[in-house]
């Protein structure tokens, strides 16, 4: 909306020929590239190469290709947890992911995420949380992280817990 709006301000005062208006290049180029979220479209509707299927989760899982993170709180995930999931709550993410790499490991008993890894992911209850998490790694650098969006809601019916 505003890129029509700014492209015709911008063609009525640069381009004006005998009152009318003509699109000059830079306004049409501006109107085709200028993008804006579509009504109700948030980070949660991020593009599928940032979302992770539960069949895609299953097939990391078993090949160990995969640093699964859980961001719900520690009562949630002491409850009921997808196997292998290292529990950082959403709350202490963006410190713990600017910890040093040794620093991380000490606390987490894992190695750190790098920011060109391919096979981070972060899981919550229903996806809610985990899409906040993946725009503070993506914010961080982790530039290919993803998210399971299901999250455990859909784990635990899945494997029927």
């Amino acid at each position: 909306m505003w890129s029509y709006v700014l492209s015709r301000g911008f063609c009525q005062t640069v381009a004006g020929v005998r009152g009318r208006c003509y699109p000059t290049f830079a306004s049409v180029l501006r109107a085709f590239t200028t993008s804006s979220p579509k009504y109700g479209e948030t980070s949660e509707s991020a593009p599928s190469a940032s979302v992770v299927t539960y069949s895609q989760l299953k097939t990391m899982l078993s090949n160990r290709d995969i640093q699964l993170f859980d961001v719900r709180n520690a009562d949630e995930y002491l409850a009921g947890r997808i196997p292998g999931a290292v529990n950082i709550p959403l709350g202490n993410l963006e410190e713990s992911l600017k910890l040093s790499p040794e620093r991380f490991q000490q606390l987490f008993e894992v190695k750190a995420p790098g920011k060109d890894d391919d096979d981070i992911v972060f899981h919550c209850k229903s996806g809610n949380r985990s899409s906040k998490a993946l725009d503070i790694a993506r914010r961080l650098g982790f530039s290919r992280a993803r998210h399971y969006k299901g999250g455990y809601s859909e784990w635990a019916e899945q494997e029927g817990k």
